[in-house]
């Protein structure tokens, strides 16, 4: 899986979160990543090792025209 994390990217997390979700969309990269749940839209920041490490699968990537992709 690469670890290039681009605004918009929808990852699985290897655990759900308590809501029962584990679908989540990346708000913000850099040092941290802040990612915010699809199904309560609970906003969760994370360090980058961290966040590569809960990040199970990329679901869909968000093109540089802002459609995305599966």
């Amino acid at each position: 899986m690469p670890d290039e994390i681009l605004i918009g990217d929808v990852i699985k997390s290897r655990k759900p979160h308590p809501c029962g979700s584990d679908e989540w969309t990346v708000i913000r990269t850099g040092a941290d990543i802040k990612i915010k749940c699809n199904k309560c839209a609970r906003i969760v920041m994370l360090d980058r090792d961290s966040f590569l490490r809960r990040r199970k699968a990329l679901i869909s990537r968000v093109s540089h025209l802002g459609t995305a992709t599966k």
